[in-house]
């Protein structure tokens, strides 16, 4: 009985090989990611297997790990997106119902998504100054950076 190469399982499930559409098959778009998603499972496989051999890490619990970053890294630009739509564009903001449909969320979760920080992240990207704030930031930082008890 084989076993599974859970390095190569894991870079398989991380960079699945694209499934052509209807008469896709010999476009040369779609053999490009193909060849670039066959690369890249290669490229991950090596990689997973040298950190486990050189530092005993986990390859499982290291993507998942990944994974998780990622998915924080995603939220939190929604959340400065959702913020820049409805506090920096002019002359009117966003509607909660567009960005809603296109976050996909309710629109009371794009109400409560971002808060000030997001908004002082995108101020900072970007340089643009948000419109009027009506409520305030319920626990502004002191000078030496602590929030206040």
């Amino acid at each position: 009985m084989s076993r599974r190469d859970i390095f190569s399982d894991l870079a398989a499930i991380m960079h699945p090989i694209p499934r052509p559409e209807p008469d896709e098959e010999e476009h040369d778009g779609f053999l490009e990611m193909r060849d670039q998603a066959a690369r890249d499972q290669e490229q991950t496989t090596e990689m997973l297997r040298l950190s486990w051999e050189e530092g005993q890490v986990d390859p499982l619990i290291s993507a998942l790990g990944d994974a998780r970053r990622a998915k924080e890294q995603a939220e939190e630009l929604i959340r400065e997106l959702l913020a820049y739509g409805r506090e920096f564009v002019q002359p009117r903001p966003y509607t909660l119902g567009d960005l809603a449909a296109a976050a996909g969320m309710s629109i009371s979760g794009v109400r409560t998504a971002y808060g000030h920080r997001d908004v002082a992240a995108v101020a900072d990207a970007t340089g643009a100054k948000p419109r009027e704030w009506r409520a305030q930031d319920p626990a502004p930082a002191r000078d030496d950076g602590e929030v206040p008890a």
